[in-house]
């Protein structure tokens, strides 16, 4: 009795996608239920600037620094680094805490808010919403 294998069957599945270059990355979009979406990534070098940025500021006044410079003496980093990285610090409420949450704008990145930002709110947050356009 010679049994033969069954015959192979082919599924194809379609998904509608498209590929986007971003932040040095190749990210897959697809045309998706939104409920069933992925969450959106949270930028960890974002994340852990900012945790850094406030840590560092914290010692400062707390005293355990006198200066940016002597800080950055400490951790090994150059002032411009120390001040670019202070700078997240100043950044409006309603920014930190979506990117603690990880709904800030996908085009937000470190390397966006360690520019100089307006130091009013309001208008921080309207330099920062532009770059979804």
């Amino acid at each position: 009795m010679s049994r033969e294998p069954p015959e192979p069957k082919t599924v194809t599945v379609h998904v509608p996608m498209a590929f986007r270059l971003g932040r040095g990355r190749k990210t897959i979009v697809a045309d998706v239920i939104p409920s069933l979406a992925m969450p959106h990534r949270t930028e960890s070098a974002l994340l852990k600037a900012l945790a850094k940025a406030f840590r560092w500021r914290k010692q400062i006044e707390e005293g355990d620094f006198s200066s940016i410079t002597e800080l950055a003496r400490a951790k090994s980093v150059n002032d411009s680094y120390a001040c670019r990285l202070l700078r997240l610090t100043l950044l409006a409420p309603e920014t930190v805490e979506a990117i603690l949450d990880g709904k800030q704008n996908c085009d937000l990145t470190l390397k966006v808010v360690t520019r100089p930002l307006p130091l009013e709110w309001q208008s921080q947050s309207e330099v920062l919403k532009r770059l979804k356009q």
